[in-house]
């Protein structure tokens, strides 16, 4: 599967070429600019897509090749090619990347890239490019990369789902290979008897990665219907291959809108496990009214009133702790102070805080006026 670089960038970009969608080539030209810094353009090749050959459906729009001189003498060329959509411009950078040796972990510009000792791709947007140093300071291809990846609209600035559905994605992304919108996915992609049983009519992707001796391949119906019908007949070959004594999948599961095959695994459990750590997640966008939406917005009305009444509960369950134990802390003080009046009285007092008449003390020779007379 391993091509030339150059044949790479080009076979991709050939491949998905489409004249449906063709620019001028005064327009193309407007791809790179005259001047990158302090690089001059020396020459250029403007190739609109009515002259590239093999088109298909969706493809590129434009695409243009230039050599930079720098003001010291140093020499660059610039390739870059305009794509339909980004998936595709995401689509030229995996192939060439899965192509490229001793890929270096930093890059110097676009949504995501790679680079070498001596060259450097990254996709933007719609935008795929790849900086290669002809001559001098190598420094020159990230100092270009960054100046053109500037100029560049970042469109959705992410890589596809598909892609970040892979397991250990950090590692597997640098070569994992990314197909969109495909029809055939034989060679030059992937050469295995099991995926001839596969039919997309151009509405599915695939991402296809390398994971030690094993190699996982994830293919993405846009549609369950044809998710569907492809997983029968994928079943259908697999048992047929077996019979054969052909080469095939070490494990096979349909997941989601997902068909998962992984190849060459040491045993079936391992490729079992790989395909365990695949997630599908799915997005349902309506093309008009959303037919669910007023049972959305009931289940939101509920969910917000639920989520009020808690929070009265809660708050009067706080108020009511709160005024409790207020209560009971005044309580506490009020007997407290209580208590201690009475300790102070019955300090005083020989009868227990209460009054005591002293009758025994009251006598005429004390206090005549207060003794009771004798009625006549």
């Amino acid at each position: 599967m391993r091509l030339s670089k150059v044949n790479v960038l080009l076979g991709v970009l050939l491949a998905v070429a489409s004249s449906a969608f063709a620019d001028t080539p005064s327009e193309a030209a407007q791809l790179l600019p005259v001047t990158i810094g302090k690089f001059r353009q020396v020459n250029t090749t403007v190739i609109p897509p009515s002259a590239l050959e093999h088109p298909e459906p969706d493809g590129a729009i434009a695409y243009q090749s230039a050599e930079y001189v720098g003001s010291k003498g140093e020499r660059v060329s610039v390739q870059i090619g305009r794509m339909r959509n980004d998936a595709q411009a995401y689509q030229a950078l995996s192939v060439a990347a899965a192509n490229a040796n001793d890929i270096l972990p930093n890059i110097g510009g676009g949504t995501a890239g790679f680079a070498t000792a001596d060259e450097m791709a990254f996709f933007k947007g719609q935008y795929f490019v790849l900086i290669r140093n002809l001559k001098g300071n190598p420094a020159s291809v990230n100092e270009v990369a960054q100046a053109v990846s500037a100029t560049l609209d970042k469109g959705e600035g992410d890589i596809p789902v598909l892609v970040k559905h892979l397991p250990e994605l950090k590692e597997t992304q640098k070569t994992a290979i990314y197909v969109n919108s495909f029809t055939d996915l034989g060679p030059p992609f992937f050469d295995q008897p099991a995926v001839d049983a596969i039919q997309s009519g151009g509405n599915a992707d695939a991402v296809l990665a390398t994971y030690g001796p094993s190699k996982i391949l994830i293919v993405e119906f846009n549609t369950p219907q044809l998710a569907t019908e492809n997983d029968r007949r994928i079943i259908a070959r697999i048992q047929e291959l077996w019979r054969l004594g052909q080469p095939a999948p070490t494990a096979y599961r349909r997941v989601g809108n997902y068909s998962v095959f992984v190849f060459d695994a040491p045993d079936e459990q391992t490729a079992k496990q790989l395909i365990d750590e695949v997630k599908y997640e799915q997005v349902v966008q309506w093309l008009g009214d959303n037919p669910n939406i007023l049972k959305e917005a009931e289940k939101r009305y509920v969910d917000t009133t639920l989520g009020v009444l808690i929070a009265v509960l809660k708050a009067s369950g706080y108020a009511a702790i709160l005024c409790l134990g207020i209560g009971g802390l005044i309580g506490g003080l009020l007997f407290s102070y209580r208590r201690a009046q009475q300790r102070d009285v019955t300090a005083f007092s020989d009868a227990g805080g209460m009054l005591r008449l002293n009758l025994d003390e009251m006598t005429a020779e004390t206090d005549p006026a207060r003794l009771l007379r004798e009625r006549n």
